[in-house]
């Protein structure tokens, strides 16, 4: 695997679940095939420096003569099918992996949470090492060890995929601090928004954030997008979201209306001379930031001549005009924590 430096250590790349899965699977298969016998193989999802729930999870293939030995996931769900000529193979959702039950993700509703790059490449390998053999009907599950539980930190619920993790993996390698499975989760919540004809979808930084949210809108509606502000804008710029509400606190608000992409402090640090000067050219009044160090230190010294609230709306209009820049097509509002009530929604 990739390794990356860092300022203070080497950062390692990984593999998806979808690489793990249809690696799992092609070992259980050449053996199935030579031995005629139920098989299982085991994988453990390596670990890497990615912001990855599913880090170091095990990964179970298993294949059967019969539909009855599999430890199949409860919930009522249908089978991906694999037909070469004569030969056939059924692909369940095991214990610990997903279903799919609403319309709007990559995978139709009823089948495994498979996505269609690992699931093409396990057909792939099925096609190609059951050329020689005839008249052979093959039974497969693919578990994850504590799935349910593991998913329960994942949007998974919230998007219809219910009692276990799904399979993911489009490139197969997990890229060092990349986070992107969680941009990847990211994009999934924002296709079911689009799909579902939600008119509104709701952009979240921080659990405050979420909490306020929730009190207005549908949880479906909401997608917690961490740091990656712009990335997101992206994917909702492209699935032609008809409006977009931006909600977060005053200090990752600011960093927007400087031009950050991503709010995370490794990307960099509030420019406080620049905060000033916008706050003098606008509201008149010369900040002390050798004595105030956050926003919201600023709001509060602003609070007591009550001018906290234009400082809000300071913020939130070039943050909003941050945004028009890169994506002028996009319907957005930026609504600062804070100030919700006085902006409206």
């Amino acid at each position: 695997m990739a390794k990356q430096k860092t300022k203070n250590k080497i950062l390692k790349s990984g593999y998806t679940t979808g690489v793990h899965t249809c690696s799992a699977f092609s070992k259980a298969l050449e053996a199935f095939l030579v031995t005629k016998e139920d098989v299982f193989t085991k994988t453990i999802k390596v670990d890497n420096d990615d912001l990855d729930v599913t880090k170091g999870c095990e990964i179970i293939v298993f294949l059967s003569k019969a539909k009855n030995t599999l430890d199949i996931n409860p919930c009522f769900h249908n089978a991906q099918e694999f037909i070469y000529e004569s030969n056939s193979l059924e692909l369940y959702a095991g214990i610990g992996v997903g279903v799919v039950t609403k319309k709007g993700l990559k995978i139709k509703p009823n089948l495994p949470a498979i996505n269609p790059v690992p699931l093409d490449t396990m057909k792939d390998i099925f096609y190609n090492k059951i050329k020689k053999h005839k008249n052979i009907k093959i039974f497969c599950t693919v578990c994850v060890t504590n799935g349910e539980e593991i998913a329960k930190s994942t949007a998974n619920a919230k998007v219809g995929v219910i009692g276990g993790i799904s399979i993911l993996g489009t490139k197969g390698i997990v890229k060092p601090v990349s986070s992107s499975a969680y941009i990847d989760s990211v994009e999934t919540e924002i296709q079911f928004i689009a799909q579902n004809n939600y008119e509104t979808l709701v952009f979240t930084l921080g659990n405050s954030s979420l909490s306020k949210a929730k009190e207005r809108f549908e949880e479906a509606q909401i997608v917690e997008v961490a740091n990656f502000v712009y990335e997101s804008m992206q994917i909702a710029n492209t699935l032609k979201i008809k409006k977009v509400i931006f909600l977060c606190g005053i200090g990752k608000m600011t960093k927007v209306y400087q031009g950050f992409k991503n709010t995370h402090n490794r990307f960099g640090t509030i420019d406080f001379v620049k905060l000033r000067k916008d706050i003098y050219d606008k509201l008149n009044y010369t900040v002390d930031i050798n004595s105030t160090k956050t926003v919201k230190g600023i709001s509060q010294e602003l609070e007591e001549l009550n001018l906290a609230n234009d400082l809000y709306t300071l913020i939130a209009k070039k943050a909003n005009e941050q945004i028009k820049i890169w994506f002028p097509t996009l319907d957005v509002k930026a609504i600062i924590l804070e100030q919700d009530e006085v902006l409206g929604w």
